[in-house]
């Protein structure tokens, strides 16, 4: 009989994705309702929580062996399933060397630490890669990453990280080190106009980035971005999960977008 869990139940979906992507996946019993990574996912598996809500009872009645769940925004759950007697882990990355830390630690929770560092090795030498074509460009562009639109909010701690693997200049990195969004809030748009980004990237926490909306703001007519219609977006399934998804799919958009931008620049 194994020792390691065998009904793991994940509330949000880097963990998911990451379990699918080691091939153990059979162990996953239930996952958060924003699962979209991988697609099959949703077909296959029960959904059991939002973000910040789950159906305890529900959970429950899946007799879980652990439950995985990311940052202080799943505290209240997590408190509630650690007091109904569930084995509970709450991750809590924010930088690109935590993500690589919480598949290591994933990994050897299920007893399959040669797996999450096979993981690792691909990412880290995908990383590498795009950070080695990136030293080619023949300059970086400054970059403005909106993760909200009201109020302003700007990327977190790994994405400002893939922008400048990527090849450009996150114009929030200092901000990017708060880890919670009310601490990454722009008070004043005129910072970003001060700023004057190269390239405005879109990542609206599951909804639609409106470039229309961002063009319009008084004022923004004068950045470089809107002048020379450089504004994108990144889905943020691709981007804003802390797990594969940013490390591949989220690093090859911006790398993409970036060199895109210099090739066809006359900076």
């Amino acid at each position: 009989m194994s020792s390691f869990p065998e009904r793991i139940i994940c509330m949000t979906e880097e963990t998911t994705e990451a379990l699918y992507l080691m091939g153990e996946q059979d162990r996953i019993v239930g996952i958060s309702g924003y699962t979209v990574r991988p697609p099959h996912a949703r077909k296959e598996k029960p959904k059991i929580s939002a973000f910040t809500s789950a159906k305890i009872d529900k959970i429950l009645d899946l007799k879980p062996d652990l439950i995985l769940g990311f940052s202080d925004m799943q505290a209240d759950i997590a408190a509630e399933l650690v007091r109904a007697g569930v084995e509970v882990h709450i991750f809590n990355q924010r930088s690109i060397e935590e993500i690589l830390k919480m598949l290591l630690t994933l990994g050897a929770l299920i007893g399959k630490a040669d797996k999450a560092e096979q993981l690792i090795c691909q990412f880290q030498s995908h990383i590498d890669a795009i950070s080695q074509q990136a030293k080619d460009l023949s300059y970086r562009p400054r970059v403005y990453f909106e993760e909200w639109y009201d109020p302003l909010i700007c990327g977190i701690r790994w994405v400002s990280e893939l922008i400048e693997i990527a090849g450009g200049d996150d114009i929030f990195s200092e901000k990017s080190k708060q880890s919670l969004g009310k601490n990454r809030i722009i008070a004043n748009p005129s910072e970003v106009l001060e700023k004057n980004p190269d390239i405005i990237i879109g990542s609206w926490c599951g909804r639609k980035f409106k470039a229309e909306k961002v063009m319009s703001r008084p004022g923004w007519q004068e950045v470089k971005a809107v002048k020379n219609n450089q504004l994108f977006e990144i889905k943020s399934a691709d981007i804003l999960q802390p797990g594969p998804a940013c490390l591949t799919d989220g690093l090859n958009q911006l790398h993409s977008i970036i060199c895109d931008h210099v090739r066809h620049s006359s900076h």
